[in-house]
C-alpha cells in the first residue's frame, strides 16, 4: 500500500479539535488525534505544511520508521506542537494496520491484559453539600475512583469547578478554554488552598467511608516545599494520587515531595517524550504515568514508555479529559488494555455533538472502559458532520497572585 491523501480537519463541536486522516491507494482510512488546547492551529498548520508532504508515497506498515523520520529528520525536536503532530500521524498508520489485519489495535500490541479500563471521574462543588452531591453522581454513573475539586474560600474561580459560572454555558471543568479574544484571568492563593484542602478531604472521608478512591488535580501550582506540606496533609485520607503537585518541568522537585509524603503521586500530562519523564521513573518519584498519546508523539512511544516504566513498579495514569479527542483516547484506550502495568484511566464524556462527530465503538459498562473490538482504533470521522462547526478561537485561563504576579493555573 501507499500513502495517496492525507487530509487535515478542524471542528469544533464543542471544544476545538484537530483530526488528520490518511487514505491509502487500497482505499483503507486512518485517524489521528493532534488536538492542542488552545494551540489547535499551530499543529494544524504545522500538519499541512510540514508533515503531509512527507507522508505522500509512504507505505503505511512502516510505523516505526515514519516515527522516527519525522523526529529525527525535523532538527528541531519535541515540544506539544511537533509531537502532537507526529502523534497524529503513528495513530493513524496503527488505525490503519488494525483494519488490514482485521483486528482491533490493543491485540496488535500484544492482546488484552485485562477486561477492561478502571477508570475515574470527577466530582466538584463550591461548598460541601454541592461536592457531595456530585460524588454521589459520579458513584451512581459507576465510578468507583473520582477526582475531587473544590472551591477554596478567598479564590473567586479555580481551576476544575464545574458549578463556576463560564460565558460559554458549558460545564467550567467540561472546557475551561473560554471563546473569548483573550485569555481570561483567574486569581489564586497557595497558603488558602493548602489550609483548606486537607478539611474537605476529612469531610469527603466521613461521609463516603474508607473504601472510596480518591484523586486530587493541584494542577502544577505548589512549590515542591509546598507540595511536599499538602501530600503529608493528606495521608490520613489515603488518596489514590495526587496529580502534578508541582510544575513538571524540573524533575528534580519531585525528589523533595517524595522524601516528604508517602501519598502516590501522579505527573505527566504536559510531557511530549520520554526525556520530560525518564529520571521520575528511574528513581521512582512518583507512581502514575499521565502521558497522553496525543501529546506524547502517538501510540507508538507511550506504549514504550510503559514498558520502561513496568521495569520500577510505575502504572499508567493516561490523562484522558475532553482537549483529548475520542481518537485520542481511542489511543490509548489501546495502549492500556494491552500494558501489564496498567493502573487508572481518565474518563470524561465527550459531548453529545462531539460524538455525532467521531462516531465511536467504546463502552463503559460497571466502571470498566473498553475500545470495542472494531479493526484499528475503533473511531470513524463523520465529515458532514464535523463540516457543520468551524473552528473558534478559545483559550485556557491564567492566574494572577493578589500582588499581581503571573502564576501557574
Amino acid at each position: 500500500m501507499k500513502i495517496v491523501a492525507v487530509d487535515v480537519v478542524v471542528t469544533s463541536p464543542t471544544r476545538n479539535f484537530v483530526t488528520l486522516k490518511v487514505t491509502t491507494d487500497e482505499g483503507v482510512t486512518g485517524l489521528g488525534d493532534a488536538t492542542l488546547n488552545g494551540r489547535e492551529l499551530s499543529v494544524a498548520a504545522y500538519l499541512k505544511e510540514h508533515v503531509v508532504p512527507l507522508l505522500l508515497n509512504r507505505d503505511p506498515a512502516n510505523i516505526e520508521d515514519t516515527w522516527q523520520f519525522l523526529y529525527r529528520s525535523g532538527y528541531w525536536r519535541r515540544g506539544p506542537v511537533t509531537m502532537a503532530a507526529i502523534a497524529a500521524v503513528d495513530m493513524a498508520l496503527w488505525d490503519i494496520k488494525g483494519k488490514v489485519a482485521g483486528m482491533p489495535v490493543y491485540q496488535l500490541l500484544g492482546g488484552a491484559s485485562r477486561r477492561g479500563l478502571s477508570t475515574y471521574g470527577h466530582a466538584s462543588g463550591r461548598d460541601l453539600p454541592e461536592l457531595f452531591d456530585s460524588i454521589r453522581h459520579e458513584k451512581e454513573h459507576g465510578f468507583s475512583a473520582i477526582r475531587v475539586q473544590t472551591s477554596v474560600p478567598g479564590i473567586t474561580a479555580l481551576y476544575g469547578v464545574a458549578a463556576q459560572t463560564q460565558a460559554s454555558g458549558e460545564r467550567y471543568d467540561y472546557e475551561p478554554a473560554q471563546r473569548t479574544a483573550l485569555p481570561v484571568e483567574e486569581d489564586w492563593d497557595t497558603r488558602a488552598y493548602l489550609r483548606h484542602l486537607p478539611g474537605v478531604f476529612e469531610a469527603v472521608r466521613h461521609e463516603f467511608g474508607p473504601d472510596l478512591a480518591l484523586l486530587h488535580d493541584g494542577h502544577h501550582r505548589m512549590t515542591p516545599l509546598q507540595a511536599a506540606r499538602l501530600g503529608k496533609d493528606l495521608e490520613p485520607y489515603d488518596l489514590f494520587w495526587l496529580e502534578d503537585c508541582t510544575p513538571a518541568e524540573n524533575q528534580e522537585a519531585l525528589r523533595l515531595v517524595r522524601q516528604h509524603t508517602t501519598t502516590p503521586l501522579a505527573i505527566g500530562e504536559v510531557f511530549n517524550s520520554i526525556y520530560d519523564i525518564k529520571d521520575l521513573i528511574t528513581e521512582q518519584l512518583i507512581d502514575y504515568v499521565r502521558c497522553a498519546s496525543t501529546h506524547f508523539g502517538g501510540i507508538s512511544p507511550l506504549k514504550k514508555v510503559m514498558d520502561f516504566a513496568a521495569v520500577y513498579q510505575v502504572k499508567s495514569g493516561f490523562h484522558g479529559p475532553t482537549d483529548v479527542s475520542p481518537v485520542g483516547l481511542a489511543a490509548q484506550m489501546h495502549v492500556g488494555m494491552a500494558i501489564h502495568n496498567f493502573g487508572l484511566q481518565e474518563y470524561m464524556e465527550h459531548s453529545e455533538r462531539t460524538n455525532a462527530v467521531f462516531e465511536q465503538s467504546l463502552t463503559f459498562v460497571d466502571g470498566l472502559l473498553h475500545p470495542g473490538d472494531q479493526p484499528g482504533l475503533g473511531v470513524e470521522l463523520n465529515e458532514e458532520e464535523a463540516a457543520k462547526y468551524a473552528y473558534q478561537p478559545a483559550y485556557l485561563p491564567y492566574n494572577r497572585l493578589a500582588d499581581g504576579t503571573v502564576h501557574d493555573w
